[in-house]
């Protein structure tokens, strides 16, 4: 097998990109969080399609998921990453990610998106539970990939 240079080689290499994705998660989710705050209706969600775009491709980057990395891997290695991805639901592995993509991942927490638009115009309480919302929805998008990143990467080291 041509084994690409970015993909992890052991399972213990694979736990620290995990730990590392996960830490880089959770301070967009910060940010995110903080940019709930702005009274401007859309800037916020603007600015989470925004970070996620740069956020997922960074983490497939890091698991070695990128299209290009996995086009350079040997054919079995590809069918087996890309049938992972599937059976896991890993839609945004080894794909260029584009905002229509973003979109359809924000979509999956549309109702708590729509609940944060409406609450952080209630002053104080409401405006925390914007905040609470917006970090949490970022955590569930950006650690579910990981998470899956993690799954499938594991999968082809053990391969």
């Amino acid at each position: 097998m041509r084994r690409n240079l970015a993909l992890p080689n052991s399972m213990a290499e694979l736990d620290k990109v995990r730990a590392s994705c996960k830490a880089m998660v959770k301070r967009r989710a910060a940010t995110s969080g903080g940019m709930s705050l702005i009274p401007i209706p859309g800037v916020d969600i603007a600015g989470d399609v925004a970070m996620l775009l740069q956020l997922i491709p960074a983490i497939n980057q890091k698991f070695g998921l990128t299209p290009e990395q996995i086009e350079e891997l040997d054919t079995r290695h590809k069918v087996l990453i890309y049938a992972m991805a599937k059976k896991v639901g890993g839609d945004l592995v080894g794909r260029a990610i584009t905002q229509p993509l973003v979109v359809a991942a924000l979509k999956k927490v549309a109702k708590r998106m729509a609940i944060k638009q409406v609450l952080k115009y209630v002053p104080f309480a409401g405006q925390a539970a914007a905040v609470a919302l917006s970090v949490t929805a970022m955590m569930y998008l950006g650690n579910a990939h990981v998470d899956a990143c993690y799954e499938i990467a594991g999968e082809a080291i053990k391969k």
